[in-house]
């Protein structure tokens, strides 16, 4: 969402993009053609990013779909990407935490997905156990 003033305010999930999160105001540049391009973060909004490959029965629309619903459960929203097997994760402040990375670590160890960090805060590295 274009603020107006040279920023953006993220409003999905960033797929690909290592460090910033949904929510995040961003400052752009603006091209000749109108395309804008992404500089710093302005102000970081809290959230996280956590990206899934989905490994559970093939990374299917249903295996996605699961994954999605159980960490809703603990707060996150997200999309899944058929293309990919992927699920992307947009995890607020307030959401459990500890219990998320806990169901992360544990499907990991499970063979049911792939996970990594793509955006994290203070909050969620304090989470980790090792």
């Amino acid at each position: 969402m274009d603020l107006g003033d040279g920023t953006v305010r993220l409003d999905n999930t960033p797929w690909f993009v290592r460090g910033v999160a949904n929510d995040d105001i961003i400052r752009v540049e603006i091209d000749d053609e109108g395309i804008r391009w992404a500089g710093e973060t302005v102000r970081a909004s809290e959230n996280c990013t956590i990206r899934l490959i989905v490994l559970k029965d093939g990374g299917s629309a249903a295996a996605r779909r699961s994954v999605l619903d159980i960490f809703h459960k603990l707060g996150t929203t997200g999309e899944g990407i058929e293309r990919f097997r992927m699920a992307a994760l947009d995890v607020p402040p307030g959401a459990d935490l500890p219990r998320i990375r806990k169901l992360l670590e544990h499907g990991a160890t499970e063979g049911w997905w792939h996970w990594e960090e793509g955006c994290v805060t203070a909050a969620w590295r304090s989470t980790a156990t090792n």
